[in-house]
């Protein structure tokens, strides 16, 4: 199963703080069994390092294009990412 993990970041864009996002994207990721992080950045944007099998990271990225009810999410930029995670945690914000 390890050769099926994928490690993506993701800086998603909009009205995206202050709406419970990533919040949200931890339930989200713990739902799914997803490794990784979440937290605000100070430009308004909100970044996932997210790690898991593809299909879950599919699931994952098709829901930050959504987000909570109260967002409204402009765009989600994805690059590779990487790293080692036991768990999915929010982070301070960068």
């Amino acid at each position: 199963m390890n050769e099926a993990r994928r490690t993506v970041r993701m800086v998603v864009r909009g009205r995206v703080q202050g709406v419970g996002y990533r919040f949200a994207a931890l339930a989200e990721a713990e739902r799914l069994s997803i490794t990784g992080w979440v937290r605000n950045r100070a430009d308004g944007s909100v970044e996932v390092l997210a790690q898991g099998p593809g299909e879950a990271i599919d699931a994952l990225l098709a829901w930050t294009r959504r987000g909570p009810p109260a967002a409204k999410v402009q765009s989600v930029e994805v690059s590779e990412g990487e790293g080692m995670f036991a768990s999915f945690q929010v982070r301070p914000t960068a």
